[in-house]
């Protein structure tokens, strides 16, 4: 098997649709001039795969998807809105969910069941299903061949850029392609499993061996981002897979490898981009912590870090403050000991062991100047390691978030 990649557009943005998927990305009035409704569909049935917030308030459309893909075998098509979440919306939020999954069904001539369905926007208003409805007519008439991107657009919310990406690789002599959108700027703490991600491929992959594979990716990549410790009532991540390169993907042969890798770094690309993203960043900050007791203890505490208000203000402010830094590791509850700890700033040592400090305030505060820092974290205790992606902490956060209903 070969594992030449064609391709460079995964490292790029931009997206070439895998074989057999159309999309659309229209207006549909639910907000006031920017597209608020997509559709993806798959021209011939599809495996698919998902998953989904573990928040306990779970918007309409989770509970619709999840029924759907625990009963289902194929499917056809996803139908997203932006604008409203139609979450805490109780039976009529319900009923609409399935109202958009069942008039889906009727424009595509397909059933219900083969539809997924989803929402972002604010929690604990009424969809205005009338519009969505029209919308849906509207959006079947517009599917296309060249249209992910259209998509890509009408799925955000307070997101300031589109989120998409894809790669085409060989499998056995053959062109394999994924493709993939994401949205998510604030509400950003994903535990999957307001972000949502869809992923179409042309690999042909059976359903057990899929949900795995999906699983088993967004736990590194989705599941190490941090905003703002917020987890949303919409979170899901939906995969199809259509078969239409005629390569199936298998556990145990060298395909699936080279599947997941690809896969991993398309999830990757997305994740990092709603880090970038951020409601207010300014800064990307990749957080690495090595020599932990083992792995748990390691995302423990880069997790603690990443989420610390006090480390991402300093961050933004451009203020190397290690104090913040230690007591973080300090509370997220693992195992260590601070007199062996170490830390490093985009490959300066700051602290040395014994709290020994390596730069003055002054070029240790310089290591922060760059829009993408490396944060380097050794407990120098194990073989433990983890990343997570965060970001910094600025007024604008405040400001967008005071004012997110307006």
């Amino acid at each position: 098997m070969q594992k030449e990649r064609l391709n460079s557009e995964i490292l790029k943005g931009g997206i070439t649709e895998p074989k057999g998927f159309l999309s659309a990305g229209i207006h549909c009035g639910i907000k006031k001039v920017k597209r608020d409704l997509a559709l993806i569909v798959s021209t011939t049935p599809a495996t698919a795969a998902g998953v989904f917030t573990l928040n306990k308030v779970q918007a309409a459309p989770v509970l619709i998807c999840k029924e759907h893909l625990s009963k289902g075998k194929t499917f056809k098509a996803i139908v997203i809105n932006s604008g409203n979440a139609n979450a805490c919306t109780g039976q009529r939020g319900y009923d609409d969910a399935v109202i958009m999954a069942n008039e889906t069904a009727k424009e595509l001539n397909i059933i219900p069941e083969e539809v997924f369905v989803s929402s972002t926007g604010v929690i604990g208003e009424q969809l205005p299903i009338e519009k969505i409805l029209i919308g849906i007519k509207k959006a079947v008439k517009h599917l296309g061949t060249g249209e992910f991107e259209n998509a890509a657009k009408a799925i955000m919310t307070t997101d300031t850029f589109m989120k998409s990406v894809s790669a085409t690789f060989l499998i056995d002599g053959k062109n394999v392609s994924i493709g993939g959108i994401s949205k998510g700027s604030g509400m950003i703490h994903p535990n999957m499993a307001t972000m949502l991600a869809f992923v179409t491929t042309d690999a042909a992959i059976e359903h057990d061996v899929f949900q795995i594979l999906l699983k088993n990716v967004t736990d590194r990549t989705f599941n190490k981002i941090i905003v703002d410790g917020d987890t949303s009532t919409n979170d899901m991540v939906i995969a199809l897979a259509n078969g239409q390169s005629e390569i199936k993907i298998e556990q145990q042969k060298e395909s699936y490898d080279i599947f997941e890798e690809q896969l991993y770094q398309i999830l990757k690309k997305l994740a990092i981009d709603i880090v970038k993203d951020g409601e207010g960043a300014t800064k990307l900050v990749e957080i690495n912590v090595e020599g932990a007791l083992n792995n748990i203890d390691a995302d423990k505490a880069a997790r603690t870090v990443a989420l610390s208000p006090l480390v991402k203000t300093a961050i933004h402010g451009e203020d190397a403050n290690w104090g913040r830094i230690i007591a973080a590791v300090g509370y997220s509850g693992i195992e260590f000991n601070p007199d062996k700890f170490e830390i490093y700033i985009n490959g300066h040592q700051i602290l040395n062991q014994n709290y020994e400090i390596a730069l003055s305030i002054q070029d240790a505060n310089q290591t922060l100047k760059p829009k993408e820092i490396n944060l380097l974290l050794k407990l120098n205790m194990g073989t433990g390691k983890a990343t997570c992606w965060t970001c910094d902490l600025s007024a604008e956060y405040v400001k967008i978030n005071g004012s997110y209903r307006s």
